[in-house]
């Protein structure tokens, strides 16, 4: 499960001191100096009671504009620091299913019994309210291919709750939870790690109960663009598909290119597709290509 930080301090600094401390050390959570220079700030910031309070009014004085621009990253998000470095920080709302919000948009809104991993490593604090509870899970991601339903070797480890002031590092690529509602409304402030690399290392969902892989959540934007140039019938994007599906060194871009293809496609032509991909050579794509050949013959 992720690391509980014990880190003891009761000073507390502003979030410009908190920033201005990151930027100038950076925050490389594999070095072992740099991820506890991070948790020491990220401590001083969690004691600091007033800061989002004082923020959140600051940006409502502001009006409509500004307040988007704070929750750009999603709705129950609030950007505390500029994207583009080695890191970034906001501070995410956890509503309880008391609250109206919760009501209305569900569990799927606020990633609750999502079970999921992370393609990126974050420091998180509890600063409001009670927190949420996760079960927590670990597997081994070089182990994996990333194939829809297969076997993800997860280890039940434990349910804890991000408690107020309970300091975490969440692992890349081996921390696995599942986050339930809080007993009410609370709030995690994050320093999140970000790299030229994360666009290409797959974040997945899982299915506990099978101990299955059971969907990616990590598309990356030159997924997303490939398919809807595809889509859209352009000659230059489909022979950019084709030439993605056969050569790219990311197995999952592969993967992509060629379900790009597909969706442009009828039965007989998307079939014989899938069966020409089930010898490409990457075993990704092979096992998903027979898993497609599987669904079309149910269609």
């Amino acid at each position: 499960m992720p690391r509980v930080i014990d880190y003891s301090d009761d000073t507390s600094c502003s979030l410009g001191d908190c920033i201005e401390a990151l930027e100038a050390n950076g925050f490389e959570p594999r070095e072992k100096e740099s991820l506890l220079h991070a948790a020491a700030w990220l401590r001083k910031l969690g004691n600091n009671r007033d800061f989002l309070a004082d923020m959140l009014v600051d940006e409502l004085k502001q009006g409509v504009k500004a307040a988007e621009e704070a929750s750009d990253y999603g709705p129950q998000v609030i950007m505390l620091s500029g994207l583009g470095g080695d890191y970034y920080m906001r501070a995410n709302f956890w509503p309880s299913v008391d609250e109206h919000m919760f009501r209305a948009s569900g569990t799927a809104a606020f990633s609750y019994e999502l079970p999921h991993d992370h393609n990126f490593d974050f420091l998180t604090l509890g600063y409001f309210g009670p927190g949420y509870s996760s079960d927590y899970y670990e597997y081994d991601y070089d182990k994996v291919l990333g194939a829809i339903g297969e076997k993800a070797g997860l280890r039940f480890i434990e349910r804890a709750t991000l408690s107020p002031g309970k300091l975490m590092h969440y692992r890349a690529h081996l921390d696995v939870h599942s986050q339930l509602p809080p007993e009410s409304l609370s709030i995690s402030i994050n320093i999140m790690h970000a790299s030229g690399a994360q666009g290409w290392l797959d974040q997945y969902r899982f299915d506990v109960e099978k101990d299955e892989i059971s969907g990616v959540i990590s598309p990356g934007g030159s997924e997303i663009f490939l398919r809807v140039a595809v889509g859209l019938g352009g000659e230059e994007a489909r022979d950019l598909a084709h030439h993605f599906a056969g050569s790219h060194p990311s197995h999952r871009m592969r993967l992509t290119a060629l379900e790009a293809q597909a969706g442009v496609l009828g039965l007989a032509e998307r079939d014989e597709l899938w069966r020409r991909a089930e010898g490409s050579g990457s075993r990704l794509v092979a096992i998903e290509a027979t898993r497609k050949r599987r669904e079309l013959e149910l269609v």
